[in-house]
């Protein structure tokens, strides 16, 4: 027991470590973020990674929206993009769990740069709705992509519903 706390202890300090060094600085804004569409397999633990990120970013930068966003519209779609996303959050940390897979409390550092861009924006509401459709194309890209060739019989059919989710948030973003 006492080597199993050593352990635990030592990886904790190092992921600690890791986070808190310093990594690129953020973009300038007006940066565009490209949907990275997945090239062969992705890796379950990969996948639970960028799928748990994206998921805090539209989160938190949704929260935002409500409490920043002048336009009406806007911080309704934001309510049914937080509504969703916890959803699909949820699910995907029910099917990483089974797998021994739990998402990060924290975002990438792609997305914390996005996050930090967006808070920063003098033009919050065309940065949020540019970076939106940014993160949910690139979402759209890793779910399908999951969905078609995953490794894990587990998260394919979450993967699945994220992509049928995605697809429906683009038409609604678009819309904006």
């Amino acid at each position: 027991m006492r080597a199993t706390r050593s352990s635990l202890l030592l990886l904790s300090c190092g992921v600690a470590a890791c986070s808190t060094s310093p990594g690129p600085s953020a973009p300038p804004p007006g940066t565009t973020y490209p949907a990275r569409p997945i090239s062969g397999t992705v890796s379950a633990s990969t996948y639970v990674a960028q799928a748990a990120s994206i998921d805090l970013f539209v989160v938190r930068s949704s929260e935002l929206a409500q409490s920043r966003s002048a336009d009406p519209r806007l911080r309704d779609v934001a309510a049914r993009l937080i509504a969703a996303h916890t959803g699909t959050a949820a699910q995907l940390s029910l099917a990483g769990r089974r797998l021994n897979l739990l998402p990060g409390a924290a975002m990438l550092p792609q997305h914390q740069a996005m996050y930090e861009e967006l808070a920063a924006s003098s033009d919050f509401d065309r940065t949020y709705k540019r970076l939106q459709l940014s993160v949910h194309g690139a979402a759209l890209s890793l779910h399908a992509g999951y969905a078609a060739r995953g490794t894990s019989p587990t998260l394919r059919p979450v993967a699945a519903n994220a992509a049928a989710i995605e697809r429906s948030h683009l038409d609604m973003l678009r819309g904006l």
